[in-house]
């Protein structure tokens, strides 16, 4: 007999932490929907993450490097795979809803930019007047308005939890079913798990990356770089001389380990010190308790500062990006002057949500190589 709904619930209760966020527990949906046959509920939210439009997309968007520059270099797609992978580890390490770790860590970059972050700088500049423009925000905007392929609702209609995931820095998303509910500080430990999973792959792949494109050394990395230096050691005497993509590889692979141990270990150390006991009591803390160690906060600062100066400023990656979004900025005012451009559906925003957001809406759902042709298009330049 196929496992049903009830069934996977009762293994959630079976194996998961008390202050998980079981997925019987959810507060739902903003419209109702009968509960899935054969999955919990976040995993028909991952579900429809997948199968989005916007999801898609993220195949053809930058992450550091212009999509399609090199074959081996990471576009948004396969960054948010690998964050996804790496917060399950984690989630599953402390005994978490893997599940819902895994949607919001996939939704994670639905709202982002063509162009990586030159991209995103580019359409907040644009919106300065008219609500800015953010990633995250962008992300909600997505799976809540724009993606419409189902006839009940707009959007993909996903839970309460996966919608707080995405909240990051902006307040959490009001309570469906008029629920009421105890001051919330902070998001479920999934949530806090997905937005450091984020990091950790960011800099850590990055950094592969920037030495697959000869932008980085590993020379200037042992020398300005000091837990490069020590996993790079470490490697060496384990496994002696190896040719560059493995030995690279391997540093990178130490370097991850390392952070998820860092942040299971802590994590279980400010767990047990608050002493919650449900995932209602992790969001009345005062403080997030997913965290690195101060040592690992602070070598992580250390080398955000360094791909800073040395990646993602380096001319190799910043002038095509320049270039780029000077596109995404004529465009922009172009669809002001002719709106009739942008099609139907984002048309049927403006009376609602305004021209500008309309207009702001369709360029960050454009990968990088629609941003261009279309540019060619109607601009003809």
């Amino acid at each position: 007999m196929p496992c049903n709904c009830e069934e996977l619930e009762s293994r959630e209760r079976d194996a998961l932490a008390p202050y998980a966020q079981f997925s019987e527990y959810s507060k739902g949906r903003k419209v109702h929907e009968p509960p899935p046959e054969w999955r919990t509920q976040y995993q028909r939210d991952r579900d429809r993450i997948i199968h989005s439009r916007a999801f898609r997309r993220l195949d053809s968007k930058t992450q550091v490097f212009l999509s399609g520059s090199g074959d081996h270099l990471r576009t948004r797609l396969t960054h948010t795979m690998e964050v996804a992978a790496i917060a399950r580890n984690i989630a599953r390490a402390l005994r978490l809803n893997e599940d819902l770790t895994e949607a919001i860590a996939l939704a994670h970059d639905l709202g982002h930019s063509p162009f990586g972050h030159s991209g995103e700088q580019t359409l907040n500049d644009l919106m300065r007047d008219h609500g800015g423009f953010e990633h995250n925000k962008q992300s909600r905007r997505v799976v809540e308005l724009l993606e419409h392929k189902y006839p009940a609702f707009p959007g993909l209609n996903l839970t309460w939890e996966t919608l707080e995931g995405l909240a990051k820095h902006d307040t959490a998303p009001e309570l469906p079913l008029s629920q009421a509910t105890a001051e919330l500080h902070h998001p479920s430990l999934e949530a806090q798990v997905a937005d450091l999973a984020d990091e950790i792959t960011y800099y850590s792949h990055d950094l592969d990356d920037g030495l697959d494109s000869g932008l980085l050394t590993e020379e200037q990395l042992a020398r300005d770089i000091d837990f490069w230096r020590d996993a790079s050691g470490r490697m060496r005497s384990e496994h002696g001389d190896l040719a560059d993509e493995c030995r690279h590889y391997f540093i990178i692979r130490c370097l991850i380990d390392d952070q998820v141990h860092d942040v299971v270990h802590t994590t279980e150390a400010n767990i047990d010190e608050a002493g919650v006991a449900s995932a209602d009591d992790v969001r009345a803390q005062a403080k997030r308790l997913v965290a690195y160690g101060a040592n690992r906060r602070e070598a992580n600062l250390q080398l955000r500062a360094y791909l800073y100066e040395n990646l993602y400023y380096n001319d190799v990656v910043h002038e095509p990006h320049a270039r780029a979004t000077k596109l995404l900025g004529e465009l922009f005012h172009y669809f002001e002057q002719h709106p009739e451009a942008m099609g139907e559906f984002v048309q049927s925003l403006i009376p609602e949500h305004g021209l500008q957001r309309a207009i702001c809406d369709h360029l960050a759902c454009m990968t990088d190589r629609f941003v261009i042709l279309e540019h060619g298009r109607l601009l003809g330049k």
